[in-house]
């Protein structure tokens, strides 16, 4: 989902920028017969797309803090644990990078022209409160994996949920957990989610709440303590 919503944030960036650079310092645009000034429905623009960028950014923040909020109710899950330092140390650059980033988009946007008030807002609310929610999560050890009867739960800088309805094998590769699904499907998570020292202590949980007949497990080196 992260990634997702980042993708859709750079398209849109793009073509924002320049019509934005166009207007702010009135550049002449001949096969429209005008310049950035006199552009027709301007104000339109900006607010529209600015209202999507703010949807975009508010979308994946009720995602995380939903998932940190289900993630952190520890008594629901057989096991539950927050997960490593590396990762956390990870999670926290890559957050604090992103933050600043649309902080300095959404300001760089404004000084180019007040007139995209609203897409600097747009970008300023996901730096913002993507810094608030590595402040909180880090503060309050609340990035955590949860594992229940039916799905596993993520919850760190993006939220995964694997459910093992379908699941056909589960697989160590490259530092990362892969879940193999009927139909093809397949999705994973780092490895280093894990506390390396609840490695074992996980995964014999894990196959105990799959069905052995329907799922294959291959086991690396790499998995354990």
């Amino acid at each position: 989902m992260n990634r997702f919503i980042n993708l859709l944030l750079i398209f849109i960036l793009l073509p924002t920028l320049l019509f934005t650079i166009i207007v702010g310092f009135d550049i002449p645009v001949s096969f429209l017969r005008t310049s950035g000034a006199n552009m027709p429905n301007r104000d339109i623009v900006f607010i529209s797309v600015g209202l999507l960028i703010l949807v975009l950014n508010l979308r994946r923040s009720i995602r995380r803090w939903m998932g940190m909020r289900v993630v952190n109710r520890v008594n629901k899950f057989k096991w539950n644990a927050e997960v490593s330092v590396d990762r956390k140390k990870r999670v926290a650059t890559y957050l604090i990078l992103e933050s600043l980033l649309m902080i300095g988009v959404g300001i760089g946007f404004y000084e180019i022209t007040p007139e995209a008030w609203m897409v600097a807002c747009g970008f300023m609310f996901g730096g913002i409160d993507g810094i608030v929610f590595m402040i909180v999560g880090l503060s309050g050890k609340k990035y955590r994996v949860g594992l229940s009867s039916k799905a596993l739960i993520i919850a760190d800088r993006e939220v995964s949920i694997l459910y093992f309805t379908g699941l056909r094998q589960v697989s160590v590769h490259q530092q990362s957990v892969y879940f193999d699904y009927i139909k093809g499907l397949q999705l994973f998570f780092p490895l280093d989610s894990i506390p390396a020292e609840k490695r074992n202590e996980f995964f014999e949980l894990l196959e105990k709440n799959t069905d052995r007949d329907k799922v294959y497990f291959i086991r690396k080196p790499d998995a354990k303590a």
